[in-house]
């Protein structure tokens, strides 16, 4: 499977092929390979109108999610520190410079929304924004049904779905996720390209909502 899915990586396909058997472990299949080649795909994207180094860049985007914590773990929120001290091990391992390892590393510790670290450095910012872009629109509503099916969650409150008169409540309804989180994430984009990209599939996410509440 490496040999062929590293060519989707392209220009990168070499740095693919040495770095997809860390990329991801465990069974989780929105954070799987073809999540880690949709954020690829949208870090390219953004780098292209922003710059920043895209070798940098597409190791983080490949390595962003090298350890699994599941988001019902404790730990979830620690699992970019994870992440990026993995990262770290890897990168050295095959010889990069302590400099190139740390710009990396960094990247892949200031992704996640659950750190609430700030990404200091451009490949940090397209990596957060190529991640968050994938948590927003068609491709967001679905990983959050996937999600909350995996943790046993309802769909939705059949009393009161759209939680007027009770606290939301992520954990128990899936649609509720939608409020509770990633409504929020179009403001928090760190790079114009980002936010233009995060406005319409923000729009997508509404409209995926609002079709769910006209349907049920």
């Amino acid at each position: 499977m490496t040999a062929s899915i590293s060519s989707a990586f392209a220009p990168h396909e070499e740095l693919a092929a040495r770095l997809i058997p860390f990329a991801a472990e465990g069974d989780d299949g929105s954070h799987d390979i073809a999540h880690i080649l949709r954020v690829f795909k949208n870090a390219m994207r953004i780098q292209t109108e922003e710059g920043g180094n895209a070798t940098i860049l597409a190791a983080a985007v490949l390595l962003h999610d090298c350890v699994s914590v599941e988001k019902n773990s404790p730990l979830r929120s620690q699992a970019s520190r994870l992440a990026a001290e993995k990262t770290s091990q890897i990168l050295t391992d095959l010889g990069w410079s302590t400099a190139d390892v740390e710009a990396v590393a960094h990247a892949v510790l200031t992704h996640s929304f659950s750190a609430n670290i700030a990404p200091e450095t451009l490949e940090a910012k397209i990596l957060q924004d190529a991640d968050r872009l994938d948590a927003i629109g068609m491709v967001g509503a679905a990983r959050c049904f996937y999600i909350a099916g995996r943790m046993a969650s309802g769909l939705y409150d059949p009393i009161d779905p759209l939680a007027k008169q009770r606290p939301l409540d992520d954990k128990s309804y899936a649609i509720d996720h939608f409020e509770v989180k990633l409504f929020k994430l179009a403001d928090g984009f760190q790079t114009a390209t980002g936010r233009t990209l995060a406005a319409e599939r923000h729009q997508r996410l509404m409209a995926i909502r609002d079709m769910f509440m006209d349907e049920i």
